[in-house]
């Protein structure tokens, strides 16, 4: 059985030297190659190959945006010119990575896991890898776009725009997007942090609101308040947080 397998990296002397050295591989079709992440998007989701041979760094969308666009992930070797820190993520997550400037029998080791993985490999496990790689790199940037979150037999990324309303959950968040929500591992006070300029309102200890999904408020006794959602949701405000809100009203006044 050939390993269909895409290259993806910004750099064409890069993606002809992988694909020159793969020639080597007798079970290996290259069957495209790709000079930026919104083509590799495209072409992933049409073609499906087995495998992808990913840069991490490229402008525009990068390796993690790529990833993060996809509902079904390939097989991915990551190709990298981070620091030796930076790398200390892809020994523990990736399934395998190769460090620029690589050579030959760099590259055929990382071929060999992925036969290994193609023969006895869990799917789930590699889901959880994923998953991990991007919380450490991507959904735990200083500041969320999107975020990966785990779920039974798939993972799930959800836009942070597409989110209604955020409440505490134990040690877990539950994002509630439209009539789905989601359990991630994080804290409140973390993701109020990272949704600065997100148009994300603190309104209890428990509870973080889209302010878009707004659509009324209501004073209650003793100096509460409510906010009403668009699709009937009814949040309360704590007094604590009430002062954030009025300005924030007054502000949108």
């Amino acid at each position: 059985m050939k390993i269909r397998t895409l290259i993806v990296d910004d750099e064409r002397p890069a993606r002809e030297l992988i694909a020159t050295l793969l020639r080597d591989e007798p079970d290996v079709e290259v069957v495209g190659e790709c000079g930026n992440g919104s083509e590799a998007v495209r072409v992933i989701r049409a073609a499906s190959p087995d495998l992808v041979f990913l840069d991490v760094q490229m402008p525009g969308m990068d390796g993690f945006g790529v990833l993060a666009a996809l509902e079904n992930q390939p097989l991915i070797v990551f190709v990298t010119a981070y620091d030796k820190h930076a790398v200390r993520a892809f020994e523990v997550h990736a399934l395998d990575y190769l460090l620029k400037p690589f050579e030959y029998a760099r590259l055929h080791e990382a071929v060999q896991r992925v036969r290994l993985y193609l023969n006895k490999g869990s799917p789930e496990a590699y889901r959880d890898r994923v998953v991990n790689l991007l919380e450490e790199f991507y959904s735990k940037s200083q500041s969320w776009e999107r975020v990966a979150v785990r779920e039974t037999g798939r993972i799930t990324f959800v836009k942070i725009e597409e989110i209604d309303w955020i409440e505490a959950e134990g040690n877990y968040l539950r994002l509630h997007v439209g009539k789905a929500s989601h359990l991630l591992r994080e804290t409140m006070a973390t993701a109020e942090a990272r949704l600065v300029g997100k148009k994300f309102l603190r309104l209890s200890r428990s509870t973080l609101v889209n302010l878009k999904r707004i659509r009324e408020w209501q004073p209650l006794l003793h100096g509460d308040s409510m906010v009403i959602l668009h699709d009937g949701t009814r949040l309360n405000v704590s007094r604590v947080y009430r002062e954030n809100f009025d300005r924030l009203v007054a502000e949108l006044g």
